[in-house]
């Protein structure tokens, strides 16, 4: 058997990984400082907590926000181990960074205190929601994570069978309606309001999420036609994590027997396949096409509506035979 090669990521791969993070997070910092704090909008996550503790006690968010994540990683680190937590130990800290930097900017530039203007908190909760959706959205495209709730959900969804995105959303909406019971208002309609803007913020956001990172989970598949096809169809296995088949194959022209690997991955790991193709056979023929759906392991569920147990057992019960007199 050949000696199988292992490319792995290159610098400036990892390099360009981690500038993308901290752009997104730059931008969800902004957006917090900029359209939500002003109008004491309460957003989902530990920025959500920060928020609320911001609101009631006068200490910035940016505190609330280390603190809860130091407390939350320590935990990670022994239920997840490191592998989770070294991209999501450098976000807390941009964040934590970048919050403080824009909050600074903020007080020293009275302008920018409701930048919209004081009667447009929809206005401002749209536009804050939208960015703060696309911030995270950075993040994840790059295998990032901007802390706090994405941890909790990483734990749930290991002990628990609820899904990563259900996680999030449940603690999300928990912290969003204790703000009507903590943040003290004027009277209960302007409770209801923080409310109100806070599930608007939480439906934008994941709205915002799903446009980014769904387009890129579009499934493609790929004929990769190489000599090498045995650390190709390792590399696939090994580090997509994805299930390869070797398709027997003979050259009309050359008669020379070979085989052909064909897989289906993700839209967002076809540059990491195609850059190692690259290292381990530069003469490859690749063919690469969209799949509509893929469902299976590894990919989306199949979503078949499933009889009611009375119509199942129904249905299944024979039929009395008529009584003959």
């Amino acid at each position: 058997m050949p000696k199988r090669l292992i490319p792995r990521p290159t610098v400036m791969s990892e390099i360009k990984n981690y500038l993308v993070i901290t752009f997104g997070l730059m931008v969800y910092s902004l957006a917090w400082n900029f359209f939500m704090s002003p109008y004491k909008f309460v957003v989902g996550g530990i920025t959500g907590i920060g928020g609320i503790v911001e609101y009631t006690t006068g200490l910035p968010m940016q505190y609330t926000y280390f603190a809860i994540n130091i407390v939350l990683i320590i935990i990670a680190i022994q239920q997840l181990g490191w592998k989770f937590c070294v991209k999501t130990i450098y976000a807390i800290a941009v964040m934590t960074l970048a919050l403080e930097f824009f909050d600074f900017v903020f007080q020293t530039c009275p302008t920018a205190y409701q930048i919209l203007g004081p009667d447009k908190q929809l206005e401002a909760c749209i536009v804050g929601s939208i960015f703060i959706g696309m911030g995270i959205a950075f993040c994840f495209l790059s295998n990032g994570s901007t802390g706090g709730v994405d941890i909790i959900a990483a734990i749930v969804n290991k002990y628990k069978d609820i899904s990563f995105g259900r996680a999030m959303l449940y603690v999300d909406a928990c912290i969003i309606i204790s703000s009507f019971f903590i943040i003290p208002s004027e009277n209960i309609s302007m409770s209801i309001q923080k409310v109100f803007y806070g599930f608007i913020n939480l439906v934008i956001v994941n709205v915002s999420l799903d446009y980014m990172v769904n387009s890129n989970r579009q499934a493609v598949q790929f004929f990769i036609f190489s000599n090498k096809y045995d650390e190709i169809a390792y590399y696939i296995t090994r580090h997509l994590k994805r299930g390869v088949t070797l398709l027997d194959s003979v050259g009309y022209y050359s008669g020379k027997e070979s085989k052909v690997v064909t897989t289906i991955a993700r839209a967002n790991q076809s540059n990491q396949l195609l850059s190692a193709i690259k290292q381990i056979d530069p003469n490859a023929l690749i063919s690469q096409s969209k799949v509509m759906a893929v469902y299976g392991n590894g990919f989306d569920k199949i979503k078949a509506k499933k009889k009611k147990a009375k119509e199942r057992r129904r249905t299944e019960e024979p039929k009395a035979k008529p009584v003959v007199p």
